[in-house]
C-alpha cells in the first residue's frame, strides 16, 4: 500500500513539473496585451525558467544521491508552489522573469530524482516509465486547459497562485506519507533487501557499449527535447492562429490544446508495452522515423485538418520520451542512477532552453511553417542516430537480466 502511494505522488510530482513551467505558455496570450507586448517580445522572458530546467538538474541529483530522494521531492512539492505563488504577484516582465527562474529551478528536481525513484526495484521499467510519463504528458495538456480556464474566470495571476496552492498542500501530504514508512525502510535497509531491491534490472554491459549508448541517448534527448519543448510551448499559440474559426478565446484554445496533449499522453502506455516486449532500437525507429513527414504535412495547414495533424505529431512526440528513460534505468546502477538521469536532463533541458528564442526568432521571420520544417528536420537526425543503437544485446531486449 505504502509503495502505492508512493508511485502515486512521482505521478503528481511529474504532472505538476510539467504543469507548472507551461502556465506561462497559455498565460502570455493574454498578459501580453495587458502589459502592451507582442507574443515574441513577451515569451523570452520565459527563457530563464527552462534554462534552470536543465541546469539545475545537476545539483539536484547529487543531493538526491548523497541526501536523500525523498527530502528532495519534499523541496520539490513546497519550492515549486512557492515560486509560482511567486511568479503570479509579478508587475513587470523581468519580476515575471525572476518568479519563472525561480519555478525553474525547483521543476529541475523531478526528473533525476522522481524518475529514478520509479525505476528503483524494477525488473521491467517500460510500463512504470509510461504510466509516469502519462501523468508528465498531462500536465503539458493541463496547463493550457486550466490556466485558460483561470485567466478568464479570474485573471492571469489566479492561473499561477492557485495551482502553488495546491502543490505546497501536496507537499503536505507527501511529508505525512514519508513519515508513516519510516519504519519500514529501516527495516528493509536492516533486511539487506534494499540493497537487493537496487540492482534488480541493472545490465551489465562493457565500456564501449556503455559509452555508445549514452552517447546516442544524450544525442537523441537533446534533439527530441527540442522538439517536444517548441511543440508544448508554441502549440497553443498556433492553435490560436490556425484554429481560429472554432477557438477564439484563451480557455477555448487551451481546451483543444489539452485535447491533443491528453490523448497524446497516453501513446506512451503503447511505447512502453513494446518496449518491455520488443527490441527498443525498432520501437525507437518507427516512433522517430514517422514524425518528420507529419511536421510536414502540417507546415501549410489550418482548421481541423491541423488539428488532425497536430495529434498525430504529438502522438508520436510523447511516445519517443520514456524510451531513452528506459535505456538509461537499465544500464545504470542506484549509486548513481539520479546523477545519469540529471545528465541526460541537463542536456536535454540544457538544448531545449533555447527553443523559446527559436520560437521567438522563427516566428517573427518566417512563422509557423518555417518551425515545422526545422522540427521535420531535427526528426529525421534522431532516426539517424537511433540507427547507430546496437541491434541486438540485453540493454535493447524486452528482458533485461538482473545484474550478479
Amino acid at each position: 500500500m505504502h509503495d502505492r502511494l508512493t508511485f502515486l505522488f512521482l505521478n503528481l510530482g511529474h504532472f505538476f513539473d510539467h504543469f507548472f513551467i507551461l502556465i506561462v505558455a497559455t498565460v502570455v496570450l493574454a498578459l501580453g496585451p495587458q502589459w502592451g507586448l507582442s507574443y515574441d517580445q513577451l515569451i523570452p522572458y520565459a527563457t530563464p525558467c527552462f534554462v534552470m530546467f536543465g541546469l539545475g538538474a545537476i545539483p539536484s541529483g547529487w543531493l538526491a544521491d548523497k541526501w536523500s530522494r525523498e527530502g528532495m521531492m519534499l523541496v520539490f512539492f513546497f519550492g515549486i508552489g512557492a515560486a509560482s505563488i511567486l511568479a503570479g504577484f509579478a508587475e513587470t516582465p523581468l519580476q515575471l522573469g525572476a518568479g519563472l527562474f525561480l519555478v525553474g529551478a525547483f521543476a529541475s528536481i523531478y526528473h533525476p530524482v522522481g524518475i529514478a525513484m520509479v525505476v528503483h526495484g524494477r525488473q521491467k521499467t517500460g510500463m512504470p516509465l509510461a504510466v509516469n510519463g502519462v501523468f508528465g504528458n498531462l500536465g503539458v495538456a493541463s496547463a493550457a486547459l486550466v490556466a485558460g480556464f483561470l485567466v478568464d474566470l479570474s485573471g492571469w495571476q489566479a492561473a499561477f497562485i492557485l495551482p502553488g496552492l495546491v502543490s505546497i498542500a501536496l507537499g503536505f501530504a507527501y511529508a505525512l506519507l514519508l513519515w508513516s514508512g519510516r519504519q519500514a525502510r529501516a527495516e528493509a535497509r536492516r533486511s539487506g533487501a534494499a540493497a537487493r531491491q537496487a540492482a534488480v534490472g541493472t545490465v551489465q554491459v562493457g565500456r564501449s557499449t556503455l559509452i555508445r549508448i549514452f552517447a546516442i541517448i544524450f544525442l537523441t534527448t537533446a534533439l527530441g527535447s527540442m522538439i517536444f519543448q517548441c511543440m508544448t510551448f508554441a502549440l497553443p499559440k498556433i492553435f490560436d492562429e490556425r484554429l481560429a474559426s472554432f477557438a477564439t478565446t484563451p480557455s477555448e484554445v487551451g481546451g483543444w490544446a489539452f485535447v491533443v496533449f491528453a490523448a497524446a499522453a497516453f501513446a506512451q502506455l503503447v511505447v512502453g508495452y513494446l518496449v518491455d516486449r520488443h527490441s527498443a532500437r525498432t520501437v525507437f525507429l518507427l516512433v522517430a522515423g514517422l514524425q518528420a513527414p507529419l511536421f510536414l504535412v502540417a507546415m501549410d495547414l489550418s482548421g481541423v485538418p491541423a488539428l488532425v495533424t497536430a495529434l498525430g505529431f504529438m502522438l508520436l512526440v510523447f511516445g519517443q520520451i520514456p524510451i531513452n528513460d528506459v535505456l538509461v534505468a537499465r544500464i545504470s546502477k542506484s549509486a548513481w542512477r539520479s546523477r545519469a538521469f540529471a545528465a541526460r536532463v541537463i542536456i536535454g533541458f540544457g538544448v531545449s532552453s533555447t527553443a523559446i528564442p527559436l520560437i521567438s526568432f522563427v516566428y517573427r521571420e518566417g512563422g509557423f511553417s518555417t518551425l515545422f520544417a526545422i522540427m521535420a528536420g531535427i526528426a529525421v537526425a534522431i532516426c539517424l542516430a537511433v540507427s547507430l543503437l546496437p541491434r541486438s544485446g540485453a540493454v535493447l531486449s524486452q528482458r533485461p537480466a538482473p545484474a550478479e
